[in-house]
């Protein structure tokens, strides 16, 4: 087994490029995984890992042996690379080198004949993200759809803040004329979370092909996608605000549609 104990490795300074840039992630394919949970959720996703990284103090050889690795290198790595790649100050050791999936929309298929999908149009705080992606795994909707995306799904905090959802979830990108262009297609109605013309959200039927639409706090949804609505659907407020969390709303929706639907 090879042992890395010095943050110079050239090799490792790709790890830390991997870790802090998008661009390096896009050029090589690769990203960095941290956390056993998330590395097991990645491989049970189906995700390719190219290398695992373990510092033995906090993952020992045994629990490495526990996991289902088949021609994956293993590289033992010192406290101090170990510190240098670690996203989280807390966690448990175990670092993973993994090869990101093709999430382009028109290669996007759905298992069954009526779907229910979380679009997100332009998110940008990867905590959202994730938080919408955790919502998404407990629905166990068929698809997460990112529109006109501004944060790269493999950004380590996205990674964090859904717990590994970015592994559990079918997750497709596209711009928002693509992803409408592909609802239509497939004779999937739209409902977009927006105040104007909208009925309340529990009015509507979601046993049929649905997507839920929701766009940032800060301007909403674009016109795009107000013009090809079904239907403009709006949560009660009945505080002093107009608007609550995006991951907040997305649950509440998703789950409406989940609960006409017999939760199945």
């Amino acid at each position: 087994m090879k042992e890395i104990t010095s943050t110079q490795n050239t090799y490792i300074k790709q790890l830390v490029q991997l870790k802090e840039k998008s661009r390096e992630r896009k050029k090589s394919g690769l990203f960095l995984i941290e956390g056993i949970r998330e590395v097991t959720l990645a491989i049970k996703g189906g995700f390719e890992l190219e290398t695992i990284l373990f510092y033995p103090e906090l993952f020992s050889e045994q629990q490495l042996s526990n996991l289902t690795l088949s021609d994956i290198s293993t590289i033992e790595i010192s406290k101090d690379v170990y510190e240098k790649l670690a996203y989280r100050e807390t966690t448990e050791g175990i670092l993973a080198v993994a090869k990101s999936k093709n999430h382009d929309i028109n290669d996007l298929e759905f298992n069954t004949k009526i779907p229910l999908v979380l679009i997100a149009e332009a998110p940008e705080k990867p905590g959202n993200i994730g938080a919408i992606l955790r919502t998404a795994d407990a629905a166990n909707v068929d698809a997460v759809i990112i529109a006109n995306p501004k944060t790269d799904l493999y950004n380590p905090n996205i990674i964090r803040s859904s717990v590994g959802c970015v592994f559990t979830n079918t997750i497709a990108t596209g711009n928002t004329n693509e992803i409408i262009e592909f609802l239509k297609s497939k004779n999937i109605n739209i409902y977009c979370a927006a105040l104007q013309a909208s009925v309340e959200y529990h009015t509507q039927d979601f046993t049929k092909p649905t997507a839920i639409i929701v766009g940032t706090e800060a301007t909403g949804l674009s016109d795009e996608w107000l013009k090809n609505s079904t239907q403009n659907i709006i949560i009660p407020m009945q505080g002093e605000i107009d608007s609550m969390n995006v991951s907040v709303a997305a649950g509440i929706l998703i789950f409406e549609a989940k609960r006409q639907r017999d939760f199945k």
